[in-house]
Parts: structure tokens; C-alpha cells; sequence
């Protein structure tokens, strides 16, 4: 019994660890897409055109059986799903990853959780209950979140990277071409990565509405890559119309495309949806600040990125945040669980994301890898 007990534990453990490393590749992709010259909103496009080819076919077969006939309420649903969690979030992260870097976009991500919380208890999701310990921890963890981001944002410090590797893949990719040194706005990038996060929160609770009126999360996943598809195709085109940004050739460009689409928005939707029904989303939530770490490491061997005093006290405290609201969200649901049960927002969200297409979202019953977004 208890090595049956053991392995139910290792294989979702090891699958969450997984799930954090593609993600944090992701971001690496992103990162070094944009640094070759690739216009986010192509890049966004393409994302989510890949992910399509990949997810619909997956769907119809898997679900061919179960799913019910669609309706124009579930498309509006999907609609404003792919809008706020697809189009709009993915390219104000992507953004602001741009204008700063790998990690300090990642660290922004954790800050889902304090959005998400802010958000419910607009749309009244959520209960304040400031009287219980459940209720302070999760207000506590959202000054936490709130806090550690603006510490990002103003203050640098001085550089802490604990090695300095002499590896640069974004000079090496553009053979120290105009691309080899982006320029950088710490202070626009983090305010594009937060506006990302709340509209990827707006998105979990939109999602949460699709998942009751539509429970066949690979159909609406891939129906909402669809029309994220759409959208940000629309929205590429009216700026840009440079075929030669659209053109794929077998490079970092294309590498990055099908990575996200395929990796991050396709098999890892799988993977998490499966941790999901085995352990639950709580347990799903605890591995998300892994990939922060991650790509730090990532980014300082093989970015040439720095990681300044700042970016690290901040990420500390939106970890602390993310712990105390998720601490929060365990106590409440220990203290209901005999009651009968509303559906529940998820706790966080990745998005490269974390996120972003992040950041990837818990939502029972399904998923949407993003930045997962």
C-alpha cells in the first residue's frame, strides 16, 4: 500500500516538474523570437494557429462521443476567452518580456494568484471573510504579491547572478546584429507583464463560466485556440503586412512557434489536466514558482541576462504571496469540504503565460496551457 501511495505522488510530481521546465523553454523561446526581430503579434498568431492543428484533431477524436452540440452562447464564451486570455494577454506579456527580460516576466506571472483573488471578489466569486484566518491569509498574500511587483518595478539594486556564463544565444542568433542588444523599460515592461495578469485573471473567470455551460475542455480549449487564432491574426495584419514577417524558415522563429504551440499549448494541456484529476489543482498551484526558477538559471547561462537585487527580493515576496494565498484557498476548502460545493476559481495561472502562452491555468474540470496564458 505504500509503495502504491508513493507512486501515486511521484508520477504527478514529476510530471508537474515537467510541465515547469517546458514552460520555462517557452519563455526562453519568446525571449530570443523577439530578439531576432520577430513581431510579437505574428508570433502570438502563429502560437495559437499551431496549437489549433494540434488540439482540434485531439478533440474530435477524444471527445467525439461525449461532446454536446455548440451553441452561440458557448462560442460568445469561447469568443472572449481567446480575446482576453489568448490575444490580449499573450501580447502584453510577450511585450513587456521584450522590454525586460526572461525573468523578471516570469516573476511577474505569480502574481496571478492575488489578481485572480481581487477580481473574484469583484465579481463576487469570492467572499472576503476577513474575520477568518483563510480570509487574512489570502488578503495578506495579495499585498504580498502586490508589494513584491512594485519592488520589481522600482527598484534595480545591484547585480546578484551567482555565475556569469559567457554564452549569449540572442548575440550568437543575430551574429551581434541591430538585434543583439534590445533596448530595455523596466518600468513600461512590468506595467505591460501586470496589465497581462489582470486580463488573464479576467480570463480564468470567464473560463470558469465555459467550463459549467461547455465541461469538454479539450473541445472549448481548442476551440478557443481557434478563435485566439483569429483574433490575433486580425490584429498582426493591421500593423504589420510585412510578408517577410510571416515567412517561417527553419530557424529560432519557427522552433519558437512550434514549441509554444505544440509543447506549452498542446501536450503540456494534456499533462496538467492529468495532474488535475490525480492530485487536484492545489497541488497542481504548489510547483508554479519552479519555473521562475528556472528560468533564471536558464536565463543567466544562456541569455546573458543579470539577475539584479531587486528582481530577486521581489520575485521572494510574490512567492511568499502566492504560498500565503494558496494556504489560504487549502484552509478554506479543508473547512467546507463537508458542505456542498460551487465551483471554484483556480488559484494560478502560468503564462510565459504564463504563463504565458506564460502562463497554463487549473480550471476544473479542464485546462488551458497559456502564456500560458
Amino acid at each position: 500500500m505504500a509503495g502504491s501511495g508513493s507512486g501515486d505522488l511521484i508520477k504527478p510530481a514529476l510530471a508537474m516538474v515537467s510541465f515547469q521546465i517546458v514552460f520555462a523553454g517557452l519563455n526562453i523561446f519568446y525571449k530570443l523570437a523577439v530578439s531576432d526581430g520577430m513581431d510579437l503579434r505574428v508570433l502570438v498568431a502563429y502560437r495559437y494557429l499551431f496549437a489549433s492543428a494540434f488540439l482540434a484533431p485531439l478533440a474530435y477524436f477524444v471527445e467525439r462521443r461525449s461532446r454536446t452540440k455548440l451553441t452561440w452562447r458557448v462560442l460568445g464564451l469561447s469568443f472572449v476567452c481567446g480575446l482576453t486570455g489568448g490575444s490580449v494577454a499573450q501580447n502584453l506579456y510577450i511585450a513587456g518580456m521584450k522590454l525586460t527580460t526572461a525573468t523578471f516576466a516570469t516573476a511577474t506571472t505569480n502574481l496571478l494568484p492575488a489578481v485572480t483573488f481581487l477580481l473574484a471578489l469583484a465579481f463576487r466569486y469570492e467572499k472576503l471573510a476577513i474575520r477568518t484566518s483563510s480570509g487574512q491569509a489570502k488578503v495578506a498574500g495579495t499585498f504580498l504579491g502586490i508589494g513584491g511587483a512594485m519592488l520589481l518595478t522600482f527598484y534595480k539594486g545591484v547585480d546578484v547572478t551567482p555565475w556569469h556564463s559567457h554564452i549569449n544565444l540572442i548575440a550568437a542568433n543575430n551574429g551581434g546584429g541591430s538585434h543583439s542588444h534590445p533596448s530595455t523599460n523596466y518600468a513600461m515592461g512590468s506595467l505591460l507583464c501586470i496589465i497581462s495578469c489582470f486580463f488573464y485573471a479576467l480570463w480564468i473567470i470567464i473560463q470558469a463560466k465555459l467550463s459549467v455551460e461547455y465541461p469538454f475542455h479539450y473541445s472549448s480549449t481548442a476551440l478557443m485556440c481557434v478563435m485566439t487564432t483569429l483574433q490575433s491574426s486580425a490584429f498582426a495584419l493591421c500593423f504589420d503586412r510585412d510578408a517577410a514577417q510571416w515567412r517561417l524558415r527553419f530557424d529560432i522563429r519557427l522552433l519558437a512557434v512550434v514549441y509554444a504551440g505544440v509543447m506549452a499549448s498542446g501536450v503540456m494541456l494534456v499533462v496538467m489536466s492529468w495532474c488535475v484529476k490525480k492530485r487536484g489543482p492545489l497541488f497542481v498551484s504548489v510547483f508554479n514558482p519552479l519555473m521562475l526558477l528556472v528560468v533564471a538559471v536558464l536565463g543567466s547561462l544562456l541569455l546573458g541576462e543579470k539577475l539584479h537585487l531587486g528582481t530577486a527580493l521581489g520575485a521572494v515576496l510574490i512567492v511568499a504571496g502566492l504560498y500565503t494565498v494558496l494556504w489560504g484557498k487549502g484552509r478554506e476548502a479543508g473547512a467546507t469540504a463537508e458542505a456542498p460545493r460551487v465551483s471554484e476559481l483556480p488559484t494560478t495561472v502560468h503564462d510565459g503565460d504564463k504563463r504565458v502562452d506564460g502562463v497554463a491555468a487549473p480550471a476544473p474540470p479542464r485546462l488551458l496551457a497559456a502564456n500560458s496564458i
